[in-house]
Order: C-alpha cells, then structure tokens, then sequence
C-alpha cells in the first residue's frame, strides 16, 4: 500500500466518494492497492440443515432448496482437497461448515484437528468459517493454530433483519472482536446485493472500518430458487459493484478485498478492472453452493495484469 495512515470517513463524505465520476473513484482506491494478489480456497465441510433462516442461503432448513445436506467431512478428505489446493497455488485454505455455532454439528473438537493438519502442509496457512464463536471456542481455535478466522457481518447493521431474524449483527460482531481478541487474523466481509441502499453499503464500509479485519471477502448476490430472495437478480449492477469496491477500499486501505462468490456477476473486464484498483484476493474455484472459474483462468488474468500471485 502506498499509504499508512487511515482517515476515518464520515458517511456523508464517503457518500459524496461513491457518486464521483467510476474513472475518478477508483483512481482513488487505486492508490492503496499493492501489486499482489493473493489465492485463497476453502472446502464446504458439513453442508445443509442450518437452523438461521439467513434469506439469501441454499443451506437454510427454513427453506426447501435443492441443496444436498451432509455430515462433517472426515480430516482425510480435508487433507486431500487441502493439498489439492496447493497446486493451484492456493496459500489460505479455510474449512467452512454449517450451522449457527461450531457445536451445532457437535464437531468442534474433529474441526480443530482439521486445523491441526491443514498447519501441517507446507505453503498452506490454516483458516475457518464455523460460525458464531463464545469465548472458550474461540481461546481453542488460537491455541489450536488457527491463523484466520472468517465471519461475515454480511450486511450493514441497519439492514441486518431485512435479511435473518434467528440471530443478531451483534452477534457477529462480538465473533469478530472475539477473533481479534485471541490473537487470530480476521476476514470479515459482506454479501452485496439483497436489497440494501447505497447508503447501506456506505455503512458497511463503516462498519468494517471499525472492526478493522485483515481481508474482506466480497460476494454478490447469486439468487437461489426457493430462497425468499430468489428473485433478487437486479438489485446491483456492475457499475454499483465497482462503486461499492473502491468505497470499502478507500475506507479500509489496510484490508485485502477478496472476490468471493458471485463475482461472475461481474464482466471479465470488470473482474479485471477491480483487480487493478480495489481487489487484491480472489477465492478460487467453487464457493459453498456456488460455482466459481477455474483455478487455471484466474491464475492466467493474474499473470496478464502483471500481479504477483502470493
């Protein structure tokens, strides 16, 4: 980054950002970006029978999707699809489950020892997504060498029960200072596109500005059948992505923004065009109930942009 210190907007000024000419805007966040990009990947570990009723998600029991629901994953098959990540020249690589909470499943102690071995290949940096932490499970995560730990706010804490009602923003952001709090990295994003305001988003930036999280994870929104926001297929354009992009850079210079889900939604170009001025981190291959591009494509636009891939 060519900056080291942090203003801290207002919401009215970064408003004022957003709505400059997109050419003007993202000269701006251009600014803070580095020459680097970084690869992350993940397994969907224990997939379905949520009990939230979190409106945008496949893995809801609320909702009768088409999803397939199964059991935690043995360590075996962690590994394997872990090592496999590697060759994609992945460096982070997260297990991710569902549920509101690690003992949902009743599997906490199998996913520290997935931790364990993930910390065990070479190259590979240890990162999960296992839901609301109390303070014993996130004390055991930190003394089981996890180095990140991702927790989305997902939206902005105003728009928050518009979007789930079975548990609270607060909830969220009390697991990210938790994270903060024992020592772990911190990738804490948002899912853009269920029907939030520009205004919404603004706060979001403001939200993550506050929590300070090492890599904001960006998806959009890729509506699925069934969910009560399955028609939500118009409520972001490319344009408003990008915009969204260079604000939450500008207001968290110090993060990695990471294309995660649904950023198909986004034209080559445009994937491109974020990657020279806000975006600095690509999760590769498939999300959790999304697909992504091949590893192979990303690596070939990385190293057409002229980034480092670390």
């Amino acid at each position: 980054m060519n900056s080291t210190t942090v203003k801290k907007y207002t919401k009215e000024e970064l408003l004022n950002l957003y709505n400059l000419p997109l050419e003007e805007l993202l000269e701006l966040s251009s600014h803070y970006m580095s020459n680097n990009v970084e690869f992350c990947s993940l397994i969907n570990a224990r997939n379905g029978k949520c009990s939230q009723n979190c409106k945008y998600c496949a893995q809801s029991s609320h909702y009768r999707t088409d999803i397939e629901s199964y059991p935690l994953v043995s360590v075996e098959d962690v590994i394997k699809v872990a090592q496999e990540a590697k060759l994609n020249k992945v460096s982070r690589f997260a297990i991710v489950t569902s549920g509101k909470t690690p003992d949902e499943g009743r599997d906490f102690q199998i996913e520290l020892d997935m931790i364990r071995e993930i910390n065990k290949i070479d190259g590979l940096t240890s990162c999960a997504s296992i839901g609301i932490l109390n303070e014993e499970q996130a004390k055991q995560l930190a003394d089981a060498g996890l180095n990140r730990f991702h927790h989305n706010i997902n939206t902005c804490r105003s728009y928050y029960p518009q979007v789930c009602t079975t548990h609270s923003w607060d909830e969220r952001y009390n697991t990210c200072k938790l994270v903060k709090k024992y020592g772990m990295s911190l990738c804490c994003g948002v899912i853009l596109g269920m029907g939030e305001s520009i205004e919404q988003r603004v706060e979001m930036a403001l939200e993550l500005a506050d929590i300070e999280p090492n890599s904001i994870p960006i998806n959009i929104l890729m509506p699925i059948p069934q969910t009560p926001f399955e028609n939500y297929h118009d409520k972001i354009d490319e344009e408003n992505i990008l915009r969204t992009l260079a604000i939450f850079k500008i207001a968290n210079p110090k993060s990695v923004l990471r294309f995660c889900g649904g950023r198909m939604k986004l034209s080559r170009d445009n994937q491109e065009l974020a990657l020279k001025t806000c975006v600095e981190g690509i999760m590769v291959g498939n999300y959790l109930t999304t697909i992504g591009s091949e590893p192979s494509e990303d690596i070939k636009m990385v190293e057409k942009l002229g980034k480092n891939l670390i």
